[in-house]
C-alpha cells in the first residue's frame, strides 16, 4: 500500500487541509478509483472506506489485485469541518454556498480542440491520448478557492480511472445508485451485489457532478467525433447512495465492502472466483422518471409510508399538520413506484421535498438533481 497526502489551498494563515490517497495493487494495468463522504455528513460510505482499506491492504499484499485501486475515505475535508452549533453541514459550502458535488471542471471542448488532429483509426491510441490531455488540462486548471482546489484534487486523483466509484448515502433511503445509461450493463452486477433497490439511469442529470464529470467527457468527445474517429467510452462512474445518514455500523458496512469486493473480482480487478450474481432487486429506472413529493405548505411532517415501500398511484405518503389551525393536507404520490428516500426531518416547510418515488414514466427534464 502506498499513502499519498495532497495539500489543498488554505483559507487563512494557521489553517492546513490536505486529502489523502492509499494506492493498492500494480500501477499501469488500469485503474479503480473509490471515494467516501464527498458530502461529508454523508458518513456510511466513510466507514464502508475503513473495511475496504483493511480487505484492500490485504489483498495488496498477497497479489491478489490485478489493477491498481485508489481509496480516498475522507473526499471532503472543507466540508467535514463545518459544525455549526453541534449540527454538522457537509453538504454545502458555507463560503460559497455551493454544493460539494457540483460544479465539477469541464474540459470536454477544450480537449476536443486540443487531440482533433491527432486522433486516429486506433481505438487504444484514441483512449491515451483523451487521458493525456485530461490529466494536463486538469493540471494546468487553476484554483482560485480552497473549493475549487478540493474538487480538482479529486480529479485529478480520478481523470485517468477506468471505473470511478462515489460512495453517499441519502437521509432516510434504502440502498440505490444512480450511473448512466451507457454504463449500466457494466454496473448492473454491482447493483445485484449491492441489493441495489434502486437504480436511476441519467446521461446528463446536470449540475457537473463528481461522478458524471468522468462519464460526460467521453460520452461528449463521442458525440463530437463518434462519426469520424473510434472513441471507446474509457471511463464509467457510479454514485452508491450506501441507505441513510443514521446506517453507519460495522455489519452493514462489512456487508457492503463485500459486495464492492465481489463486484471488483467479477469485474477481473481482484483475482479469484466471483461470487454468483444475486437476482437484480429491481430493473433500472429513468432518472428522470423520479418523482419529487413536495409539500404545499409547512406544518408538522408525519410519513404513513417507508423507504422501500412499492407505491401504487395516489397512496397516502405522508401528512402536514398545521397545530394551531388543526388543518391536515395528506401527500399523494401521482405515478407508481418505490419510495427510495425521505427525509429526516418532521417540521415542513412550504416547498420543501419530503421524499422521492422511482417510478417507470418520465415526468421530468432538466436538471433533475437535488440541491
Amino acid at each position: 500500500m502506498h499513502h499519498s497526502t495532497h495539500e489543498l489551498l488554505s483559507p487563512v494563515p494557521g489553517i492546513c487541509r490536505q486529502l489523502h490517497s492509499f494506492h493498492f495493487g500494480p500501477r499501469g494495468g488500469g485503474k479503480v478509483y473509490i471515494q467516501a463522504s464527498l458530502h461529508a455528513d454523508e458518513l456510511p460510505g466513510m466507514l464502508v472506506a475503513w473495511h475496504l482499506k483493511q480487505r484492500l491492504n490485504e489483498l495488496h499484499q498477497q497479489g491478489l489485485l490485478r489493477r491498481e485501486v485508489v481509496l480516498v475515505p475522507v473526499a471532503n475535508p472543507v466540508g467535514l469541518e463545518q459544525v455549526l452549533l453541534d449540527a454538522p453541514l457537509g453538504r454545502f459550502e458555507l463560503q460559497s454556498g455551493e454544493n460539494f458535488n457540483r460544479n465539477f471542471v469541464d474540459l470536454s471542448d477544450s480537449i476536443g480542440d486540443q487531440i482533433e488532429s491527432h486522433l486516429t483509426q486506433d481505438p487504444a491510441h484514441n483512449l491515451s491520448l483523451i487521458r493525456e490531455y485530461l490529466r494536463r488540462g486538469l493540471d494546468s486548471h487553476p484554483a482560485v478557492t480552497p473549493l475549487q482546489s478540493q474538487r480538482l484534487a479529486l480529479q485529478r486523483l480520478a481523470c485517468d480511472a477506468d471505473m470511478v466509484l462515489d460512495l453517499h448515502c441519502d437521509f432516510e433511503a434504502v440502498e440505490h445508485l444512480y450511473t448512466t445509461p451507457e454504463a449500466w450493463p457494466q454496473v448492473e452486477p454491482l447493483a445485484r451485489y449491492l441489493g441495489a433497490q434502486a437504480s436511476l439511469l441519467a446521461t446528463d442529470s446536470g449540475g457537473q457532478s463528481f461522478d458524471e464529470c468522468f462519464s460526460l467527457v467521453w460520452w461528449q468527445l463521442q458525440q463530437r467525433f463518434a462519426k469520424r474517429f473510434p472513441i471507446p467510452m474509457g471511463s464509467f462512474s457510479v454514485t452508491i447512495e450506501l441507505r441513510g445518514q443514521a446506517d453507519v455500523n460495522h455489519e452493514l458496512a462489512s456487508q457492503d465492502c463485500q459486495a464492492i469486493l465481489d463486484f471488483l473480482t467479477h469485474s477481473g480487478v481482484i483475482e479469484g472466483q466471483p461470487a454468483a450474481l444475486p437476482p437484480l432487486r429491481q430493473p433500472a429506472t429513468p432518472l428522470a422518471a423520479v418523482e419529487p413529493l413536495i409539500a404545499p405548505l409547512g406544518g408538522l411532517l408525519v410519513f404513513h409510508a417507508k423507504p422501500g415501500q412499492y407505491l401504487e398511484p395516489g397512496q397516502l405518503i405522508a401528512e402536514v399538520i398545521d397545530p394551531l389551525s388543526d388543518r391536515v393536507t395528506p401527500i399523494r404520490n401521482v405515478q407508481g413506484g418505490l419510495l427510495y428516500a425521505r427525509s429526516v426531518r418532521r417540521m415542513a416547510t412550504t416547498g420543501m421535498v419530503i421524499a422521492h418515488v422511482a417510478g417507470e414514466k418520465v415526468c421530468r427534464s432538466g436538471y433533475l438533481l437535488a440541491n
